[in-house]
Parts: structure tokens; sequence; C-alpha cells
């Protein structure tokens, strides 16, 4: 495996060089030697993405604060266009699942094969069927409503018979009762983790929570982000952590802390650990600093918000905490910065290339502080040794129109039991189905 860097002069060169190196990342080199594009050739706007470019970003290539100014640059989501489709690797077709859904968010495949995804926007959980195996769900109905911008889901206990899911509102852990082919809850809500109300955690800010269960089923996990971009005031108490519980919602500790806003929870399946995928702060320039993938050190961190990257001090908190540099853990796998990752799942299936299985995916929802817009794809993580193996291949892309209006939005990710790769899209209100059939198909 080849490492391509470049050293450029200016920003025109990095996108020529970055636009001609991912040109050479054709199907090609999906069959042979790979390019890896490190140093500036890793960084790159929505134009430089493509099916199997390889990306490196180390902590030498995260740019200082206040090198470029900090951009609002909002995407202005619009109908796909007629011309307009995702685009994966050769090999791969990319169907639509599922359409007129109200904003899609995380998606969790039942151990019976039936879909469910949290429908934040409409407080809602849906579960999706499809009977005849023809990549279309037969059924669709809405499992459970009257929730709260819903996001993460579990089965519970982990295994084949699950008797509850487990919803993580914005504001509470709720579970229903569930059996495997179940489409309607047959009872309420019940509460088990409340989570804004008697001053514990005020609402606002980052409003997304994931909940996921170890192995054994004894822990639950909970991921809250911050309610501000940079604040150390008193309204961050209890926010930007990963919370630990029982999973009757008790016995309360922290799992990890100072990730600024750790949205998406899996369990890496060989090693057993905890990863999250963490959205850094805002308002220091297009490259500084990197989101991240990272394992969960057991109550270790990660820096939020006087630190980033190890230690690097954020410039808006001088001297502040000083006793905490030396404890900041350094994520696992560097991001390019205002990605914005948000859903991960570990492929499970058999259908995918076997180099595919046990290999993470991730959404990446797209940027808004960001001159030049980055994200919107689906990235895959090679994983060795259950860790990141230092780099991240781009494998679902083109949401972006050629104006560079935005058509799609990807968040959550899942494998389906026939081992298609299942993806939430809030931008379109679709689920995207992504199936190997084989190069030359």
């Amino acid at each position: 495996m080849r490492l391509v860097q470049s050293i450029l002069p200016n920003q025109t060169a990095f996108f020529a060089v970055s636009l001609f190196l991912t040109s050479l990342n054709g199907p090609a080199l999906l069959q042979g030697e790979q390019l890896v594009l490190t140093g500036a050739a890793a960084l790159g706007d929505w134009t430089t993405d493509s099916p199997g470019a390889r990306r490196r970003i180390t902590l030498r290539d995260v740019a200082p604060p206040g090198a470029t100014k900090s951009a609002f640059n909002s995407p202005r989501v619009v109908s796909r266009p007629k011309d307009a489709w995702p685009k994966a690797p050769a090999g791969f077709k990319v169907e639509r699942f599922a359409e007129g859904l109200r904003e899609p968010r995380i998606i969790h495949t039942a151990p019976n094969g039936d879909i469910f995804v949290a429908e934040s926007s409409g407080n809602r959980v849906r579960v999706l069927r499809d009977a005849d195996g023809d990549g279309k769900p037969e059924i669709s109905e809405v499992f459970v409503e009257g929730l709260k911008q819903p996001f993460g889901l579990a089965f519970y206990p982990p295994g084949p018979n699950p008797k509850f899911l487990y919803i993580a509102n914005t504001d509470s852990i709720v579970r229903v009762p569930y059996r495997n082919g179940q489409v309607r809850a047959e009872a309420e809500p019940e509460q088990l983790a409340e989570l804004s109300s008697g001053g514990r955690l005020t609402g606002g800010g980052h409003w997304t929570r994931d909940v996921i269960f170890s192995p054994d089923g004894k822990r639950m996990f909970v991921s809250i982000g911050s309610r501000s971009n940079v604040s150390d005031d008193a309204s961050e108490e209890r926010r930007a952590r990963i919370f630990e519980y029982d999973p009757q919602g008790r016995n309360e500790k922290v799992a990890g802390w100072g990730l600024r806003n750790p949205v998406g929870l899996a369990i890496e399946p060989e090693s057993g650990s905890l990863w999250t995928t963490v959205n850094e702060r805002d308002g220091l320039g297009d490259d500084c600093p990197p989101d991240y993938v990272t394992r969960v050190k057991p109550g270790g961190f990660y820096g939020w918000p006087w630190f980033y990257l190890g230690g690097i001090p954020d410039p808006r908190h001088p001297g502040k905490h000083p006793e905490l540099r030396e404890k900041v853990s350094v994520p696992d796998l560097l991001l390019q910065s205002h990605s914005a990752a948000l859903g991960i799942t570990f492929y499970d299936g058999t259908k995918f290339p076997a180099e595919y299985r046990g290999q993470a995916f991730v959404g990446l929802h797209g940027s808004w502080n960001r001159a030049r817009r980055t994200g919107y794809k689906v990235i895959r993580i090679p994983v060795a040794d259950g860790r990141p193996a230092g780099e991240y291949i781009d494998f679902l892309t083109g949401f972006v129109a050629n104006d560079g209006n935005v058509w799609g939005r990807p968040v959550g990710v899942t494998t389906a039991k026939d081992g298609a790769l299942l993806v939430t899209d809030d931008g379109g209100n679709c689920i995207w189905r992504v199936s190997y059939v084989g190069v030359g198909n």
C-alpha cells in the first residue's frame, strides 16, 4: 500500500492535486494497490470525495487555531436532482429502501431482521420489514409514538430473544416490552433514567442521545453532548460525557468525559470495547480541531472544553485547569474537521467482500462551520486488533449537488439481515440500501 503526501503552497493547488489523486482511486485500484492520502491530500471538500479514497489524518496535519476564519456555511437542503444518486465502490448497488419518513436518524436491525428507525422530528419509532426479500419493506408500522426527539435504540437483553426496546429520548431513557416480530408496542414507555429535570441536566444544545448495552447486558451506556460550543459554566454540569448505568437506569457513573458531542455508540465485536463518534468544537477555523472516532477509555478525559488532542489548550480558556492537561486522552482516529460524525455500526454480514467484515461504518452528516463543505458521506474504518487501523475510506458519496446545495445527509447505519448496509438520510427523509452484486454487474 502506498502513501501519498503533498506539501502544497496554496489552497487552489491543494484542491487541484486532491482532485487528481482522487481520480486515481478508481475501480482498478480496488483490485490491487490503493493510495492512502496523507497530509494536505487527505483533506479536501465534497468535490474531492470518491468511493475508495483512503485518508489518514495525524496530529501534525491539524491546523493551529485561527489559521483560517471560522465560516458560517450551513447547507441548503434541496430535492434530489434527477441525475443525482449516491455513489458506492465498484461492485456495489445503491437503491432506495424506504422514503417519506420524518427525520430518520438512528437505525437498528432486530434479531429477527426487522428494521427499527427513530424518526426524531416525528417523535416516534417505526418498524420496517422486507418480508419477501426484494429489498423493499412490505410492512411499515409505527411501533411507538408520543416520544420526545428519540434518537438511540437498543434491544435488551443483547442476543436473539430481547424482551425490551430501549429508546433514548432527548430528556430520558425509556423502554417498552418487545418480542421478536412485534410491529406495535402493547404498553406505554417506562421511564428509567431522567436526563433533564431537577436541575440535573439542563436542556438545549446538542439534543441527541444514544444508548447501547455491553455484550453481557450488565451495563447500559448513554451519550450526552454539550449544551454550548466551549462554555465551562454551570449549565455544562453533567454534559459532554458518556454515562454508565445498570439496565434499570440506576447506579450512574461516568464512562468518559470531556467529549464535546459524543453522538453514536457501538460495541466492537471482537474486543467488546465501547466506541463513539465525536463532533468537536467550532470557531477555530476550517481544519481545527478534527472530529474523531475513538474507543472510550473507562473514565477517560478527552479535553473539552479546555483542551483537545492530548493537551492542546483551547485559546478561549487560557491557563485554565493545568492539572488536567496531562490527563487528556488522544482519540484513536481523526476525521476531517466539521464532518459531523453521527451513527456508527460494525458490519456483521457475510455478503460484502471478506475485507469489509468487522469494519466500522460511520455516517458523516456534513459541515456547517467550514468555508467549503466536508462530510455528507458514509465512511468505513478498517479495524485491527479491536482498534481503528489509522485511516478511513470513503464508501458512499455524492450527496452534494454540482451547485453545492445538499440533497442528502447520512446519519445512521445498520447491517440488514440479508447482508446489505442500510443508511438513514434525514435530508432526503429516506433510507438507502447498499448491496454487493460483484464487480462487472
